[in-house]
């Protein structure tokens, strides 16, 4: 019963009875609303937030800023490839003929940090027959070595051991040699009259989906991070204005809501 002591003993001390009812001064009534409960019942002032939630406003930033970055990059080193790639479509091959050329083609390399050297390697050609169509085409091992070099296989890493390079083009063609006859898997682009065919997609359907499904996953986590703060320092605003006005009504004052 502590908190009906002092309205009555401000009642007697300060008050006049007018007409059966107790009368305040200006100042009284102030002093008697803020201060007669020892807490200011300022239930606009905004509530500050604890750590944890400053630490949780921080992670979900971040996370949705690392999923922007993670969008930018993979979408101008995967995506943007993928979709100018022509080689969609999937076709059966079969080897026709593998050789290596006489001239071998230039190439760079470096032996150091202020070492360049100039170096040659085989360009070891396959020749396919499109199964769908019955197209003879020149088989490439992916888009890139489609833009390094139209006329070769693949281009091989340029360095100074010959006999390296010419083992390992002996291989591929020796690989090649004992699929005669034997349809291998393969693709084409149907919108394009080019012989260029490609035997494996650098990017493939699965990687366009996690390229697209965890950046979007981290933006989705890190919104709800934040709107779960937000959601929960709202909701703590509310309970504390209403615990306020519940707090004015038992005491027999006046709410401070209802003053304003």
């Amino acid at each position: 019963m502590q908190p009906f002591s002092i309205p009555v003993q401000i009642t007697l001390q300060g008050g006049r009875r007018r007409q059966g009812r107790t009368v305040f001064s200006p100042s009284e009534k102030k002093r008697y609303i803020d201060y007669s409960d020892g807490d200011p019942p300022d239930v606009h002032k905004k509530l500050p937030s604890s750590a944890g939630e400053d630490r949780a406003m921080l992670l979900g930033f971040a996370m949705m800023g690392f999923s922007v970055l993670m969008f930018f990059l993979l979408g101008t080193t995967i995506l943007k490839p993928f979709m100018l790639s022509n080689h969609r479509e999937e076709s059966n091959c079969t080897t026709i003929q593998t050789h290596i050329m006489d001239d071998w083609l230039d190439c760079a390399f470096t032996c150091g940090v202020d070492c360049q050297g100039q170096g040659k390697y085989p360009c070891l050609q396959v020749f396919v027959n499109l199964t769908h169509s019955g197209q003879k085409a020149l088989l490439h091992y992916n888009e890139e070595a489609v833009q390094l070099n139209s006329k070769c296989f693949y281009t091989p890493k340029c360095h100074r051991d010959r006999n390296d390079l010419v083992n390992s083009a002996l291989n591929i063609k020796e690989f090649f040699d004992h699929k005669n006859g034997t349809p291998f898997s393969c693709f084409y682009s149907p919108e394009s009259q080019s012989e260029d065919i490609v035997l494996i997609k650098k990017y493939d359907q699965m990687v366009i989906f996690h390229c697209l499904f965890w950046p979007s996953l981290t933006l989705l986590g890190g919104a709800l991070i934040v709107g779960m703060v937000r959601l929960t320092q709202h909701l703590s605003l509310l309970c504390e204005k209403y615990s306020t006005a519940v707090r004015d009504e038992v005491g027999g004052k006046v709410p401070y809501i209802e003053q304003h």
